[in-house]
């Protein structure tokens, strides 16, 4: 028998909490719901990303999407769904770093660092934690002083882990183009103090 972390549990149960797009106490919502103001496509207003019923969408046909400000610790929450063979990331500090999203990785390839919730391109998950194509997945990620821990749907994939910043000190929160569609909602950010 698999053993289900309480976190775990509690994650399973979060539309029970509040409603989408309405950031907990403390958090800041990146995404409203309704459009995609602070966002950019290429340094662009989006074309091929979307608001649509409270989903950030993607046709997979444009480029990557970048929120306007910078952070540089934070606790940043964001849930997201892909489709069979799905793959993109969630951008840390502008780039270079980013929290991995991939179906079209699954058993019995090996874990490796392009596993979901890894740490591409330096660090493999701990465990794979992923749902199924199709189905809502939830993040917690944590940058703090240089180190990243990671949360996908309660388990921990990442541990405290000391990333080579180099120049990315501080930079905006994106969403890696990979040429497949996705979806995102609930994209809520914390910042913590540097």
């Amino acid at each position: 028998m698999r053993f289900v972390s309480p976190l775990a549990l509690l994650f399973s149960c979060l539309p029970l909490f509040g409603a989408d797009n309405q950031p907990p106490e403390g958090f800041r919502a990146l995404f409203n719901g309704s459009d995609l103001a602070g966002w950019k496509e290429n340094q662009q207003p989006a074309s091929h990303w979307t608001a649509q019923n409270g989903e950030l969408l993607y046709d997979g046909k444009g480029t990557h999407l970048y929120h306007s400000d910078p952070f540089s610790n934070f606790v940043l929450l964001v849930d997201w769904k892909v489709p069979e063979n799905g793959n993109s990331g969630v951008f840390l500090r502008g780039g270079g770093t980013q929290v991995e999203i991939n179906d079209a990785d699954k058993p019995p390839r090996t874990v490796w660092n392009g596993t979901s919730g890894g740490l591409y391109p330096h660090l493999p998950p701990l465990q794979r934690a992923a749902k199924p194509a199709g189905e809502w997945n939830h993040y917690e990620i944590r940058v703090e002083k240089g180190l990243v821990t990671v949360l996908l749907n309660g388990e921990k994939t990442v541990d405290a882990f000391a990333v080579p910043w180099n120049k990315h000190q501080s930079g905006p929160i994106g969403f890696q183009h990979h040429g497949t569609p996705l979806a995102f909602k609930n994209i809520y950010i914390k910042p913590l103090a540097d």
